[in-house]
């Protein structure tokens, strides 16, 4: 009697997700869309490094003299700030969340989740010994990278308090996400006109911004307070649109650190200002406070679309509200 004819194997589904290793030897994970799309996140900070769109344009900036050797935190891409921003504290410059190694997550638990993403990673970072001794808060920060799937990135934050001797802990926040633009003298920011900000060049003194949008001709240092949770980021140049949205965290800060700041950091090259610009949704005004067993959760959500014009205007419907 014949075998009856075998079945053809079951198709596999892509790959949307590879754990490879970068330079010195450190572990990152790929997430691949459609098209040329990709995202690459390290586990090392937890940071994304790469964001590509359907054309395999680089969308993030990684400075060319970025050290990717820990303690060292990786300039460029989207580092977390955790527990602290900037000098915000006692502890080290913007905390050390940004360099200590994550783990992946395989079993977190649920998080909503668009059925149409397919490509994302969980990751979790709890304190060290280590860790306890300079901040001494028990906690667990759960990550997730995802690529949507029109190419969108979203980078979504659960942190819980996991203290056992019933004592709250606050913190400050903040994605430092690193854009790639064409020229930092063509780049516009729309969505923080009339905004209080907080100048770190004037030590932190307070002022409303002025003008229509925001341009650049010299170093900027500025935490917006309470703003709105679109902004757009418009590069002429290229005519893109970053269209940032942000949940869970009222602030803004915008930096680009101009030719004198550059010269004197070594992990940044001497003209790369022009081809960066930082706009990073953050919590600095107000620190988060949470008591032992409650969870806080902050998102960043990133897309690249063409710049829309009307009368040479970006059409402000169309990018803040849309």
């Amino acid at each position: 009697m014949a075998a009856p004819p075998s079945s053809p194997p079951p198709q596999q589904p892509p790959p949307f997700y590879e754990l490879v290793k970068g330079p010195c030897g450190l572990d990152k994970v790929v997430l691949r869309g459609a098209r040329k799309r990709s995202v690459e996140v390290y586990l090392y900070g937890g940071q994304v490094t790469s964001w590509k769109n359907d054309h395999g344009e680089e969308l993030l900036f990684v400075s060319s003299k970025a050290i990717f050797k820990p303690p060292k935190a990786i300039r460029g891409g989207v580092p977390i700030c955790f527990p602290q921003f900037g000098t915000h504290g006692n502890l080290e410059q913007h905390g050390f969340a940004r360099n200590r190694l994550w783990i992946i997550d395989d079993n977190p638990p649920p998080l909503p989740l668009n059925p149409a993403i397919k490509a994302f990673v969980d990751l979790i970072l709890k304190p060290s010994d280590e860790d306890l001794k300079i901040w001494p808060h028990s906690f667990e920060f759960r990550l997730r990278v995802a690529l949507g799937p029109t190419g969108d990135l979203s980078l979504t934050s659960r942190i819980r308090n996991t203290n056992t001797d019933g004592r709250p802990f606050s913190y400050t926040f903040a994605y430092h996400t690193y854009f790639s633009v064409s020229d930092i003298s063509e780049v516009r920011v729309e969505g923080l006109e009339t905004m209080d900000y907080l100048d770190n060049l004037k030590g932190k003194e307070r002022f409303t911004e002025q003008g229509d949008a925001i341009v650049f001709e010299s170093e900027v240092d500025k935490i917006y307070l309470s703003a709105p949770s679109k902004i757009a980021i418009i590069d002429h140049e290229k005519k893109r649109t970053f269209v940032l949205t942000k949940e869970g965290l009222p602030d803004a800060v915008v930096w680009n650190p101009w030719d004198k700041k550059a010269k004197a950091m070594q992990d940044f090259g001497d003209v790369e200002y022009k081809h960066m610009l930082c706009v990073e949704p953050a919590a600095v005004e107000k620190p988060i406070t949470l008591k032992p067993g409650e969870e806080w959760k902050g998102r960043l959500a990133l897309s690249a679309v063409p710049s829309s014009y009307c009368s040479g205007q970006l059409d402000p419907l169309k990018v803040i509200h849309g």
